[in-house]
C-alpha cells in the first residue's frame, strides 16, 4: 500500500500497529484463536485438515509459472487471496486468528512482510544491524509459515519495504550513508538504496539469510517449503530521482537473478504497483513520476509474474479530483489494462493489493458502494484472466480478544456477527475465491 505524492500520507497504519495493540472489542463476545473469529474451528470451511488448499490439491508441490499461467500439480492455479502484513511480528494467537479466518473464507494465498530492519524501534527487529539477525525474533514468521502450511495456504513474502515502516530501504541508507529520510519526498536519499554498494551487499545478505534459514517449527529451509509460493524483491519499490526507470530496472534485474538463484523452485515477483513510466503521460499512475516501468520490470527473465496495486482514491483518480473520472471505473480499467499487457508479455498477472475507503467525497459513499466496486474489480480479474487477486487487508482478533484496529479504513473481518461492518465485504471475497478456484 502506498500514497500518491500529492495526497496526505496514509502509511501510518504500519507504524501505529508496531506500537502495540490494545483495542476495545468492536463486536460482541470473544473467541479463542483455535476456533477463529467465526467459531468454526482451525480448519474452517476453507481447509479439509489435510494440508490442502481450497482447490483440493496438496501442498507438497510448488506453484510454478508457465505459458502465462500459474500452475500447480500440472493444472492451472488461480486464487482469491488477501494481505495481512503483521504476521511477522505478532503472537501465535493473532496469527492463528487471521489465518484460520483466511482458510474459512476459502482464500488460498496470503501476502505478509518478511522484513523488520533496525534496532531501537517499537517493533522487534529481525535485522537489528546490517548482517546481524535476531534468530529469536523470527519465531512469529516461522510459526506463520507452519500455520499456513497446515491450513493449505500459500504465502507471498516481500524482502524489504519501499517505505520506512519496519525500517525499509531508508534504514539501509541510514546505516551506510547517514542520510535523512526523504521516502515521501523527492527520494534523492532513499534512492541511494539501489546504487550504494554497501546497501546492495546488505540486501543480498538479508535475502540469502531469510531464504536459506531453517524454520524452527517446520524443520524446513524456507527455500524448500512450498508453503512459500513467492518471494518479492520489495513492497512497492520506486525511484523518483530517476524518471527514466533505468536505476530501478537495473537493481531489479540484478536482485531478481540473485534471489531466483537462492530459491529456484519458488516464484519471484518485483512487488511493484504497476506504474507504466510513460514520459509523455500526465496521468499519475501511467506517468514516469515514480521512476518505474511495469512492462520492463515484469519482462525481466527471472520475474515469474507481474504485480498490480489498485488505489484510485490515493492516486487522485476520483470524480472530485478529476471530473469525469470515477474511482470504480478507473480501477476496472487499470486492472484490465495490466491483464491485457500481461498476456502480451506472456506473464501471469496478480492484482496483489487493492482497496477503497468509505468516503463520499471520493466516490465511495457507503459499504454498499464499496462492495459494488470490489465486485466490479474481482469480476474483471476473474473474467480477464488474472492469476489471482489479494485485497488489502484481512485482519482478525488481537491478544485481548478484541478486533485489530482499522488503522487505514481498509480493514476486512470475517466474523459473521451482524454487527461486523465488513460482513458483506468478506462474504463477497469468499464467494470470489471460490469462483477463482473453480476456474482453475
Amino acid at each position: 500500500m502506498n500514497d500518491q505524492p500529492r495526497t496526505t500520507r496514509r502509511r501510518t497504519l504500519l507504524g501505529a500497529a508496531a506500537l502495540g495493540l490494545a483495542a476495545a472489542p468492536l463486536l460482541g463476545g470473544t473467541a479463542s484463536a483455535d476456533q477463529g473469529s467465526n467459531g468454526q474451528g482451525s480448519n474452517g470451511q476453507g481447509s479439509n485438515g489435510q494440508g490442502e488448499n481450497g482447490s483440493g490439491r496438496g501442498r507438497g508441490a510448488f506453484v510454478t509459472a508457465r505459458g502465462g499461467e500459474l500452475r500447480l500439480d500440472g493444472e492451472k492455479f488461480r486464487f482469491g487471496g488477501t494481505n495481512c502484513y503483521y504476521l511477522h511480528q505478532q503472537s501465535h494467537y493473532m496469527i492463528d486468528a487471521v489465518l484460520n479466518d483466511a482458510a474459512a473464507m476459502g482464500l488460498t494465498v496470503v501476502r505478509a512482510w518478511a522484513f523488520a530492519d533496525g534496532d531501537g524501534r517499537s517493533y522487534r527487529a529481525l535485522q537489528p544491524k546490517p548482517f546481524s539477525y535476531d534468530e529469536a525474533a523470527f519465531d512469529s514468521l516461522d510459526y506463520a509459515v507452519q500455520k499456513a502450511g497446515q491450513l493449505g495456504l500459500r504465502l507471498v513474502l516481500p524482502l524489504v519495504n519501499n517505505w520506512p515502516d519496519y525500517g525499509g530501504m531508508q534504514q539501509y541508507v541510514s546505516w551506510f550513508l547517514g542520510l535523512a529520510d526523504d521516502s515521501y519526498g523527492d527520494g534523492t536519499h532513499h534512492d541511494r538504496f539501489y546504487t550504494d554498494a554497501n546497501c546492495r551487499k546488505a540486501y543480498r545478505a538479508w535475502a540469502k539469510h531469510v531464504i536459506q534459514r531453517r524454520n524452527r517449527h517446520t524443520g524446513l529451509r524456507y527455500a524448500d517449503d512450498p508453503t512459500v509460493m513467492a518471494w518479492e524483491l520489495a513492497n512497492e519499490p520506486r525511484c523518483r530521482s530517476d524518471k527514466s526507470g533505468a536505476t530501478l530496472l537495473g537493481w531489479a534485474r540484478e536482485m531478481s537473478a540473485y534471489v531466483k538463484s537462492l530459491a529456484p523452485r519458488q516464484l519471484l515477483a518485483v512487488g511493484d504497483e504497476g506504474f507504466y513510466g510513460r514520459a509523455d503521460e500526465a496521468d499519475y499512475p501511467y506517468s514516469n513520476y515514480e521512476g518505474n516501468d511495469w512492462l520492463k520490470l515484469t519482462a525481466l527473465p527471472a520475474v515469474d509474474y507481474g504485480t498490480v496495486h489498485v488505489y484510485p482514491q490515493n492516486w487522485g483518480e476520483t470524480s472530485g479530483s478529476k471530473p469525469g473520472t470515477n474511482a470504480t471505473d478507473w480501477g476496472t480499467r487499470w486492472i484490465t489494462d495490466h491483464l491485457a499487457d500481461g498476456r502480451k508479455l506472456g506473464k501471469p498477472v496478480v492484482v496483489e493489493e487493492f482497496g477503497l475507503q468509505i468516503d463520499a467525497g471520493r466516490d465511495i459513499a457507503d459499504t454498499a458502494a464499496r462492495d459494488a466496486a470490489y465486485r466490479a474489480w474481482t469480476d474483471a480479474a476473474l473474467a480477464s484472466g488474472a492469476a489471482g487477486d489479494q485485497f488489502w487487508l484481512l485482519t482478525s482478533r488481537v491478544d485481548d480478544g478484541s478486533f485489530y484496529p482499522d488503522y487505514d479504513g481498509h480493514r476486512v473481518m470475517w466474523n459473521n456477527d451482524p454487527a461486523n461492518p465488513t460482513r458483506t465485504t468478506a462474504q463477497l471475497f469468499a464467494a470470489h475465491a471460490k469462483a477463482m478456484a473453480s476456474s482453475s
